[in-house]
């Protein structure tokens, strides 16, 4: 299983590149993306690969980021979705705005893309969103979304051991006032049971 390549760029298009490691030529697939980042022909490079095999064929994908293939996976653990058609959506976005469109929820911005039905982004959301929150970086509004979330989550579980709703509330929103945007639930909850403990 070829994981990686270091190598002299020979070729690159926009649909696949050959890369030289020691006389031997490798034709690596890419996305758009990746091709977009090679260095010019005759230099030497690093991808990392995806061998797929098949019982008539072996491909190889390459991605310039380990990012873009940690994607390129989770994708290919959707149902529907094959190796082609992955590389295709990630040529859509960049690795980062298409994660991102998947955690919130786009349906408008991912079917805009090459390849992607109404059907596959409600499966790509449903499938993926909690698998690749580490991959977006957190914006503004969604960094604001999580934290009312940890918020009311904390609220519950202070209400269900028992603290009155109106003072469990004062307590969490005392503490989540000087957390910042980057709050745990459980984070929560302790500071919030010293606060009630005094």
């Amino acid at each position: 299983m070829i994981a990686l390549l270091t190598g002299r760029l020979v070729y690159k298009s926009p649909e696949y590149s050959i890369i030289d490691v020691n006389g031997v030529g490798y034709h690596v697939l890419t996305s758009l993306n990746s091709y977009y980042s090679l260095p010019e022909i005759g230099n030497t490079l690093t991808v990392n690969v995806h061998t797929h095999v098949r019982e008539d064929a072996l491909h190889l994908f390459g991605f310039w980021t380990k990012e873009e293939k940690e994607l390129f996976h989770k994708l290919l653990s959707v149902s529907g979705i094959g190796p082609k058609l992955a590389l295709t959506i990630l040529s859509g976005k960049p690795v980062e705005e298409l994660a991102a469109a998947i955690i919130e929820g786009d349906v408008r911005g991912l079917t805009a893309m090459p390849g992607i039905g109404k059907k596959i982004a409600d499966r790509l959301i449903l499938e993926l969103k909690d698998k690749v929150q580490h991959i977006a970086p957190a914006t503004e509004d969604r960094k604001r979304t999580e934290k009312n979330r940890a918020i009311d989550d904390a609220l519950s579980a202070l209400i269900n051991l028992g603290y009155n709703r109106a003072i469990a509330k004062d307590a969490v929103e005392k503490i989540s006032g000087g957390a910042g945007e980057d709050v745990s639930v459980e984070g929560l909850i302790r500071e919030s049971l010293k606060v009630l403990s005094r």
